[in-house]
């Protein structure tokens, strides 16, 4: 799904409405389609028995009821933990979710953003069980496959010709057609804090959308959106939808 042509920026919602609901679980996914999110972005990991699992850390520690690394259990143990108590006790009882349970529920509502946390060094066969549950659920004309290991895109890229991909920097893009050769990329996802219109018009310059993370401001998404990225990932959809459907600010400015 391009977003060449939109009249404003695709709005990703960072593991959900993640300021309202406790991140990467259905109240955090349902909260934000309420609020007009046109994104999930959606972080994965293997479990011990090689299930997809949505979840920010490579542990468990922060937001669930568990103790170390998600690779150390099985999917079984996984599901027994509480996902949500650390958020508030409204949301106690939060389980954390499978990618093919996120897909399911959600694949007629939704644009995916899947982030791939560690490539096949980390996670043997990730991107091909990856890549294998976009093709089953038929998603992958909606879907972006992002990763900071370039590795990962390339064999998501041989999997499936036709999948978004995007490069997840840490850093500024000096040089984006030495960071995306010809049909490498699709997108690159720059840091909020670091990128300039002048990033932006390089990307664009390459052929590549820019999609800019994390967003909670409304001014500086109308600003981006002035710049003409062609997705923000946010926190607070409900106050970036409104903003980004306001008449777009004039160009101008050397950073977000």
């Amino acid at each position: 799904m391009t977003t060449r042509g939109r009249a404003r920026p695709l709005l990703v919602a960072h593991g959900g409405a993640s300021a309202a609901a406790p991140e990467h679980t259905i109240p955090a996914y349902e909260a934000a389609i309420r609020a007009g999110a046109d994104a999930l972005e959606l972080d994965v990991h293997l479990s011990a028995d090689d299930q997809l699992v949505v979840i920010h850390d490579t542990t468990l520690d922060r937001t669930t009821s568990g103790r170390g690394r998600v690779r150390a259990h099985t999917l079984a143990e996984l599901k027994r933990l509480d996902a949500g108590r650390w958020f508030g006790r409204a949301f106690r009882g939060q389980r954390l979710q499978t990618l093919s349970e996120v897909l399911e529920r959600f694949r007629d509502r939704v644009v995916f953003a899947v982030a791939l946390r560690g490539g096949s060094e980390v996670y043997p066969g990730i991107e091909e069980r990856l890549v294998g549950l976009l093709q089953i659920y038929e998603v992958t004309d909606r879907a972006h496959v992002v990763s900071d290991d370039q590795q990962a895109l390339a064999r998501c890229r041989a999997l499936d010709r036709g999948l978004r991909l995007g490069a997840r920097l840490l850093g500024r893009p000096l040089a984006p057609p030495a960071i995306a050769p010809p049909g490498a990329l699709d997108a690159l996802w720059l840091p909020a804090d670091l990128v300039s219109e002048a990033d932006v018009a390089a990307c664009r310059a390459s052929g590549l959308d820019c999609y800019v993370w994390v967003v909670s401001d409304g001014e500086a998404a109308r600003r981006l959106r002035g710049w003409g990225v062609g997705g923000i990932v946010t926190d607070r959809p409900e106050l970036l939808r409104p903003a980004l459907e306001g008449a777009a600010p004039s160009p101008g400015g050397d950073s977000c």
